[in-house]
């Protein structure tokens, strides 16, 4: 049996391989973050369905040219094979091509609700609230 901080670290990597993935542009990857049936909701876009939220995010990072996502502050909420998190995420995003020497960084905020699986844990729901940003936004795909 996992103990709570077991299930807190085990958390915390999933959502640490969220960054992971996005970065090394690993898009099968996200299979290791999300549930087949995942709900997420960006605020200006709302996907179901790891196919659906794999296009959407690959829309825009296959769109420019390296990214780094950083993530802290974690705070986790454990309810048995159930939990709650949140943590902030910040995002340097570099341009390519037409958009070569631009950035753009944006300040984040993913709220998640996660299901221990028979693979680990993994997000079914995830909220994300853009903060802040600075730089130019056009550097990233099409949305």
């Amino acid at each position: 049996m996992q103990s709570a901080a077991d299930d807190r670290f085990a958390i915390i990597a999933v959502l640490d391989r969220y960054s992971e993935c996005l970065d090394a542009r690993d898009w099968t990857g996200l299979a290791d973050v999300f549930t087949e049936d995942v709900e997420f909701d960006f605020g200006a876009w709302t996907k179901k369905g790891l196919p659906a939220v794999r296009d959407q995010i690959r829309s825009y990072l296959d769109g420019c040219g390296p990214s780094q996502h950083l993530l802290g502050n974690y705070r986790i909420v454990l309810d048995g094979d159930r939990a709650r998190s949140k943590c902030y995420c910040r995002v340097m995003h570099f341009g390519k091509g037409a958009h070569e020497g631009k950035t753009y960084e944006t300040w984040i905020e993913y709220a998640d609700e996660l299901v221990r699986t028979k693979s680990g844990w993994r997000s079914a729901k995830r909220k994300g609230s853009a903060w802040m940003h600075q730089g130019d936004p056009s550097l990233l795909g099409p949305g």
